[in-house]
Formats: C-alpha cells, structure tokens, sequence
C-alpha cells in the first residue's frame, strides 16, 4: 500500500508519513507524540531530529507551528516533549522487534545467524551496543559471502541499546546480536528503527545501557552502516503516492 506524503511543520520538508512523527493535541492541550498515528483527532508532524525540535521549542518556533497546525493557541508544550518523543520511539521499534521475534522472523545466537548469513538466508543483521568488535566482524563477514558481496561495505547495524534491553524486547537471554531471514520483515524493522535513529542523532541522549558499561553506542567497535537495516532494494517499502496534506 503507498504511502501518504506528509510535510514537516518545522523543516516544511516533505516525506511518506512513516517516516515522520505524528503529534496530538489532548483533551488537556498537552502535546503529546503520537508515533503509531492510531490517535483520533487532527495531527501535526515531525520530521527533525530531537536537537532540532529541542532548539525549535527554545526558541519558541515549535509554539508557533503548532498553533497553526491545530488552529488553537491553547496548547501546552511538555518541556521533556524531545525525550517523550525519543521515548516512543524507541518503545515502538523494540515493539517491532518482539513482534517479528515471536513470529518466528529473527534469529539470536552467532552460530545460527552466521549459517542462515553464508546461506544467503539473511536480510539484515543487528548487534547491540556492547556487542564486541570480532563478532560484529565475523558475521558481517559471512553475511557478504552468502549475498556474494564480499569486498563490499555490507555489514550490521549497532542499535544505540545493550543486550540487556534487546533481550527484554525479544524475551530472550543475552541477545547480543539479531539476525533477520524475511525480507518484509526486514522491511518493517527498518523502518521503525531508521525513524529511532534519525530522531536521535548519531550521538542520543540518556543511551539505555541496562546493565552495560558501553558509554556511547556510536563508539562502540561495532560501526554503524546503513546497510544494517535491510539489504539494498529490500526495503519493504512501496512508492510514496504524492498526497500533500499536512495534518491528519
């Protein structure tokens, strides 16, 4: 199904709206983010990262933009919207991840997602923050031999969170590293995990460690790469269809 086009209200840049956030006014006049788009009611959205809104909010352009989005002057802006916002997200992407776990479309442990990778079986490949610098290598390496890519700069994407989390999400223990074999399912989790990342930025704020000493998921061995979130032309995605609206 195509995507609606959606513009930002800061930037006034346009993009499919599963690739911005949405924001509610409450019956209060809270705003609040609304990252799923379920809620009932007129909508504004987001498509900057939390240090733009932040500095929007600052300097008082965020106020303004919501105003004319839900026709009301009455809103009230939570000084912690950026985290809420940042929060949601990061709820809704580990949602995603439990949710394709529990049908079966992931795989944990080095082994079984090194054999799926040289089988040529695997469509994306995560690791957690902590994880180590030679496994990330080594499966990174075997996910190329088995898509005939080697020599290239294929490998798996660092999610700013440690195991402890990942293994909450999945309800397994010791997920270090995630594996995914269906290409849609690849698809979905990009999605939800590249709107994460890019609202955070490559250095986020209040990292979730759990139980881990990794200060800085972006410094960890494990280097972030695009290709991380699904393999080229696996997207899952299908053309956005131009429909310019706003506000929903």
């Amino acid at each position: 199904m195509s995507d609606p086009i959606r513009t930002c209200i800061l930037s006034r840049d346009e993009a499919p709206r599963d690739g911005l956030v949405r924001l509610v006014r409450a019956p209060d006049g809270r705003v609040l983010p609304d990252v799923r788009a379920k809620a009932p009611g007129r909508g504004a959205w987001i498509g900057v990262t939390r240090a733009a809104l932040e500095t929007a909010q600052a300097k008082g352009k965020l106020r303004g933009a919501l105003a004319r989005a839900f026709k009301t002057g009455e809103i009230v802006i939570p000084d912690d919207l950026a985290a809420l916002v940042a929060e949601a997200l990061e709820r809704n992407a580990l949602d995603r991840l439990g949710l394709e776990s529990r049908a079966g479309m992931l795989l944990t442990g080095s082994e079984r997602i090194a054999e799926a990778a040289r089988a040529g079986r695997l469509h994306a490949l995560y690791h957690a923050a902590d994880a180590s610098e030679d496994g990330c290598r080594r499966l990174a390496q075997a996910w190329r031999v088995g898509s005939d890519r080697e020599g290239s700069d294929l490998r798996g994407l660092v999610l700013p969170v440690a195991r402890p989390i990942l293994s909450m999400a999945l309800g397994r223990e010791n997920v270090v590293h995630i594996g995914v074999t269906d290409r849609l399912a690849a698809g979905r989790l990009g999605e939800a995990l590249d709107r994460w990342r890019h609202f955070i930025g490559p250095d986020p704020v209040g990292f979730r460690q759990g139980d881990a000493s990794t200060a800085n998921p972006i410094a960890a061995p494990c280097a972030t790469a695009a290709q991380g979130a699904s393999a080229p032309g696996l997207s899952g995605h299908e053309p956005a269809v131009t429909t310019h609206e706003d506000f929903e």
